[in-house]
């Protein structure tokens, strides 16, 4: 025991902390090959996402490529406040927020919705059925997605020959008119994913006691009593959950979509910061000022999860942290 003592006090270790290291080390090498499978994970967040985080101190710089990080001129917030004098920015950051509160009133609800439909189907065949077609689009690419809806919503495509067949309208330009395409955005990704992430809610609603329901019904409890007072409550902090992270990334509407769908008719529309920045840094090599508007997207995205997530816990929900 002294001998332990004289060797931490000799390696500038607390007489106190001595016996806890210890137990640390006896932990990580007993459970060594646990810790070994957590390796590569741990590797892949610190190379790809870590480590490349040290690139937004171009943002403080005028960055040239021919000259590096460290030789380039530092020129402070001078990028930062060009965000704000910026109309095009602005117009952008429009963009993102109002196609944001369309994906949350819009595309959010509706996973919820789907769960409890899914949840009241008795029939298992039916609803395992039901599950995989709803499931099936998240695993489609946006590449397949926007090639699908090209091909129906172009001026000859099959919505516009219906609408003409039965309506006897003429062809709408769905692609080409900018009243279209948040509209557009915003079915789309309630058709790719709303299926996937009903899966969560679906797991929620698995750990609801039956004995609930039972109760309810010699209550006397009909199935939308039952919903609103039980199903409902029950899945709430998952809603709750799944709202702050939403809300983390309101400035982060998908970049792949986004620039898929864009053309030089709807851009004054459906130009976002993903692809204002994409637009900023590659097309036209202004590095610093695209890395400058990314920084501050995360920044507000940081705000919003950490309010949220506040405004959470006051009303008596877990939160996120």
């Amino acid at each position: 025991m002294n001998l332990h003592a004289d060797a931490g006090r000799r390696a500038g270790l607390r007489p106190g902390r001595q016996p806890k290291l210890k137990k640390l080390g006896s932990r990580l090498w007993k459970e060594r090959y646990l810790f070994l499978l957590l390796l590569p994970g741990l590797l892949y967040f610190l190379i790809y996402r870590y480590l490349p985080m040290a690139g937004n101190i171009i943002a403080f710089q005028d960055f040239s490529a021919f000259r590096g990080f460290w030789k380039s001129d530092w020129v402070g917030f001078k990028h930062f406040a060009k965000i704000f004098e910026d109309r095009e920015v602005l117009r952008v950051i429009w963009n993102t927020l109002y196609l944001s509160f369309l994906q949350i009133v819009f595309a959010f609800p509706v996973s919820i919705i789907l769960a409890l439909m899914l949840n009241e189907v008795r029939n298992k065949r039916f609803k395992y059925i039901v599950q995989s077609i709803v499931y099936l689009p998240h695993f489609l690419s946006w590449v397949v997605v926007i090639g699908i809806v090209t091909t129906f919503l172009k001026s000859d495509g099959i919505v516009n020959q219906l609408l003409g067949a039965v309506f006897g309208t003429e062809a709408i330009p769905f692609l080409q008119d900018s009243s279209w395409f948040m509209p557009l955005i915003v079915i789309e990704t309630i058709w790719k994913e709303s299926g996937w992430g009903t899966i969560i809610f679906l797991a929620a609603l698995a750990g609801v006691n039956p004995s609930l329901y039972e109760a309810a019904v010699v209550d006397g409890a009909n199935r939308w009593r039952q919903i609103w007072h039980i199903t409902l409550p029950a899945i709430r902090s998952t809603i709750v959950i799944l709202l702050i992270l939403r809300l983390g990334s309101v400035l982060d509407v998908g970049f792949e979509q986004i620039f898929l769908m864009l053309n030089p008719l709807n851009m004054d529309v459906g130009n976002v910061l993903d692809t204002y920045v994409y637009f900023k840094g590659i097309e036209q090599s202004d590095f610093s000022f695209a890395t400058a508007v990314g920084l501050f997207k995360s920044l507000v995205g940081l705000i919003l999860i950490v309010a949220a997530n506040r405004l959470a816990k006051r009303f008596g929900e877990d939160g996120v942290f």
